[in-house]
């Protein structure tokens, strides 16, 4: 950790960087197999990121396989469902050609499922819930009466390339975004509280791909639905421009059909549906990393990777069924914990340490060394020179509050009541 100098404003501050770097590419092992072959088959052609092909395709083909590959843990049934968001530090991550490289492949072996059932708009969760909805029944004249048929298909791929625009959406009051969402990657039984939506949602195989940037992801993630488990439903990963191609690449000379082929079998084989299992030398696996996967970490970063367990899982399976298994083994369990590994250390950078980040450390910092506390002015002026929005040291503050790191102290003024903040090393009863 490194204390520099820095000018805020008029206010010169003493701001804690973390230097937290970009993460190192995943393990070699996380390309392997099926997914690895197609990615490194559109990678030279494409300045997309790699692991934004990877991290695509997989929750591609986890959707397009449908809800009947499963494993069960704890009881839980998981489907092959996965949430990913790609954060680049900058809109021209390639975030959005890397979707239409994998698009293009999965249309080569299910055109239907590629024009029907991938869209975009997380606008709400009513809307999420009609794309799986159930039939729709009303009383007429005393009679049940079927007034939507519903949809056959439960399958529901969607594609945001404006993340912040679906965590916007979640602030308004009365959204039922985050929690339709949260119930999508558990159980796919969905249902929206709200008087005006006759729509519910059962054994709804939905999976979400978002992009995002970094900084529009920290203004608008918000700190009650990054603790209240939304945020650690997603995988998150640092992408960003990988070459540059000034003609692009030759991708319509790539022959594509023998993984075309691969990939049709795969997905015929998934589709016949079964729970899936590990085999010995998988569990020997499991068990040496399943304590570290499932132990809590702390603060923000523990709210973004509290999951771990379930994901690997997850992982672990597309894997297999890519390899045409229901039998987890030592490969696809490596190929995981490789990209899960690889998430982790995104979500470190995207987020910051287990204080919320850069602005945690140094509001906490502060206030070790002012025994008398700061207020929120104090704060917003001293230290950042009134250069961060209210709402986002609130969140921070509450975020340190909820880790134990500060108090807080009402006091009474001639207006309204003012509030002065102390590390908790400093407060006294």
């Amino acid at each position: 950790m490194k204390t520099t100098m820095i000018e805020v404003g008029a206010t010169t501050a003493e701001e804690t960087s973390t230097e937290i770097p970009w993460p190192d590419p995943p393990a070699s092992e996380a390309f392997s197999g099926l997914a690895g072959d197609i990615v490194r088959a559109i990678e030279p052609h494409t300045e997309a990121d790699p692991v934004a092909l990877l991290v695509q395709f997989l929750a591609a083909f986890g959707n397009v396989v449908g809800p009947s590959p499963h494993f069960i843990a704890d009881g839980a049934e998981h489907r092959m469902k996965l949430f990913a968001v790609l954060v680049g530090t900058t809109s021209k991550g390639r975030k959005g050609t890397s979707w239409a490289h994998v698009r293009r492949i999965f249309q080569g072996v299910d055109e239907e499922w590629t024009g029907r059932r991938v869209s975009s708009g997380l606008s709400s969760g009513e809307g999420l819930i009609w794309q799986v909805r159930d039939p729709i029944f009303k009383e007429i004249r005393g009679e049940r009466v079927c007034v939507d048929p519903g949809e056959n298909d439960k399958r529901f791929m969607v594609l945001e390339p404006e993340f912040a625009r679906a965590l916007r959406a979640m602030e308004r009051d009365g959204s039922t975004l985050s929690a339709v969402i949260r119930d999508a990657w558990d159980t796919g039984n969905l249902r929206a509280l709200t008087k005006n939506s006759p729509a519910n949602a059962t054994g709804a195989h939905i999976s979400i791909v978002g992009h995002v940037t970094r900084d529009e992801l920290r203004r608008y993630l918000d700190r009650t639905e990054a603790g209240n488990g939304f945020g650690n439903r997603f995988l998150w990963s640092c992408v960003k421009r990988a070459r540059i191609l000034p003609e692009g690449g030759r991708i319509d000379e790539v022959d594509f059909a023998p993984v075309l082929r691969r990939l049709s079998q795969a997905i015929d084989y998934a589709r016949r549906g079964a729970e899936i299992k590990r085999d010995e030398a998988a569990r020997r696996i499991w068990f040496r990393v399943y304590e570290g996967l499932s132990e809590g970490k702390p603060g923000l970063l523990g709210a973004m990777v509290g999951r771990g367990e379930a994901q690997v899982m997850r992982l672990a399976c597309l894997y297999a069924l890519l390899n045409m298994s229901y039998v987890v083994r030592a490969e696809h369990m490596n190929a995981a914990l490789g990209l899960w590994d690889f998430a982790e250390d995104s979500a470190r950078f995207i987020f910051g340490d287990s204080l919320g980040g850069p602005d945690g450390e140094v509001i906490l910092t502060a206030l070790e060394s002012n025994p008398t506390g700061l207020t929120r002015s104090d704060i917003s002026r001293g230290l950042f020179g009134r250069n961060k929005s209210a709402q986002s040291i609130g969140r921070t503050l509450g975020l340190l509050l909820e880790l134990g790191r500060v108090k807080r102290v009402s006091e009474e003024t001639e207006g309204r009541a003012a509030e002065r903040w102390f590390a908790v090393s400093r407060v006294t009863t």
